[in-house]
């Protein structure tokens, strides 16, 4: 708990350890273009998704159906929990639950992310809601009304892009998103964001990711055509991002987004990704109604537990994924 940022940036300092290399340190991203946004309640929403999955692969989405009361009361109770001390945030660590700082490798990697994280496991609720953290005094209240919000949500999402590759609209239920998770990140100010990053270039190793982000801090970019695009906060709206196993299940027609996160000098920011993922002995491989003589399998077979597995041990979360995305079939 000790080395959580928010523990100690206030000192005005940079350590070395935070400083990435001089060709991943963040320029100025474009400002000339933002992600889709796509209105759920539009007739075409189905076509505006997979068009945005196929060039951006992320999207933002509004008139979502998730309560405004619902959103707000988790954003506050995260950013409590964030800002409580490091022995309030000690949680009795499990498996499922757990407080971590930069990435899971903090003790091998090169350098350190700017950014703290509260990881834990989601359904079946019953299951897991014990071990959530018992500060705020009404954390586990709030997330699992949220939660619950989140999921109705992402399986909306998921129908609608099975509906788009024109494959089963529930191919995405039961074992394939059943494995669900919340990370609640925090980016505490930074003294010199021009040397370091919240977190670095990644795909992540999810099926979709559906971010809630503060409405007023900037700091989440995708990489499209060559550059970094700012994600512009839109009050209301999630950001949904395609994750690496999305790209395989859809044999390549979607693309999972490359992305990363930078620092700001005067405002905290505080996100939380929930993401929907397989169960870890399921097998991942592009949908067989995708697969024919003339569109063979782009990528191996293989299940969720290795990949995750490999993800988490590599020493760069984008090397992890050209593993298995550049990985064809024998």
């Amino acid at each position: 708990m000790e080395h959580l940022v928010s523990s100690w940036y206030n000192d005005g300092s940079l350590p070395e350890s935070y400083i990435v290399p001089p060709e991943d340190r963040p320029g100025m991203p474009s400002l000339g273009e933002n992600i889709p946004v796509v209105d759920l309640g539009a007739h075409d929403h189905t076509t505006q998704i997979l068009k945005a999955s196929q060039e951006f692969g992320m999207f933002q989405v509004i008139n979502h159906e998730v309560p405004r009361n619902v959103i707000d009361e988790a954003m506050s109770v995260f950013k409590e929990f964030h800002a409580l001390s490091a022995e309030d945030k000690a949680i009795e660590t499990s498996k499922s639950c757990y407080v971590y700082t930069s990435t899971q490798n903090y003790a091998t990697e090169r350098f350190h992310f700017w950014r703290d994280g509260l990881f834990h496991q989601c359904n079946p609720l019953q299951k897991y809601i014990q071990f959530w953290p018992e500060k705020p005094p009404k954390y586990r209240e709030v997330v699992a009304i949220y939660t619950a919000e989140l999921r109705k949500l992402g399986f909306r999402i998921l129908e609608f892009i099975a509906q788009g590759l024109g494959v089963n609209p529930d191919h995405f239920r039961n074992e394939l998103g059943e494995n669900e998770t919340l990370l609640v990140n925090h980016y505490p100010p930074c003294p010199d964001p021009s040397l370091t990053l919240g977190l670095g270039k990644h795909r992540d190793p999810v099926v979709i990711n559906i971010l809630l982000q503060s409405d007023d801090v900037h700091g989440l970019q995708v990489f499209k055509d060559e550059e970094w695009i700012g994600v512009e906060p839109i009050p209301d709206a999630f950001v949904v991002t395609v994750g690496a196993l999305m790209q395989i299940i859809s044999n390549g027609k979607l693309k999972a987004a490359e992305h990363r996160v930078v620092t700001n000098l005067d405002l905290a920011r505080t996100t939380a990704s929930f993401a929907l993922n397989p169960f870890y002995d399921t097998l991942i491989e592009p949908a067989k109604a995708l697969v024919d003589a003339s569109n063979p399998a782009l990528y191996k077979s293989f299940s969720y537990n290795d990949f995750i597995s490999k993800y988490r041990a590599a020493a760069s979360y984008s090397t992890a994924f050209e593993q298995f995305l550049s990985s064809t079939p024998d």
